[in-house]
């Protein structure tokens, strides 16, 4: 079941990714960026989702130039923390700041 879950994020990420084509969406990036980020952030989402501690629908997740921010809410410092590490540990992450906020 997470896998299939982690294969419809991907396929959803693929068909907005088309519906938009290779426009440019930010005026910093070139299409080929936009594209490395939109596989960044999908490769992140579908690691969420296989993860027990994440949970994928909570945590958003923005990439820019490699450079990855993590908003929304967690129930723990060590759901925090695990959602920053899968991040990190994501190929092509430049950086990741993490502004998710931990939730009693």
């Amino acid at each position: 079941m997470k896998h299939f879950r982690a294969l419809a994020l991907a396929a959803l990420t693929g068909a907005s990714l088309l519906s938009v084509g290779c426009a440019v969406v930010r005026e910093q990036q070139t299409a080929g960026a936009y594209v490395d980020d939109v596989a960044i952030t999908t490769s992140i989402k579908a690691r969420f989702v296989e993860d027990k501690t994440v949970a994928a629908t909570a945590i958003s997740v923005e990439t820019l130039n490699g450079n990855v921010q993590l908003s929304g809410f967690a129930k723990s410092n060590a759901e925090r923390n695990q959602a920053e590490a899968i991040a990190r540990s994501t190929k092509h992450v430049k950086s990741v700041r993490n502004d998710v906020v931990v939730r009693p």
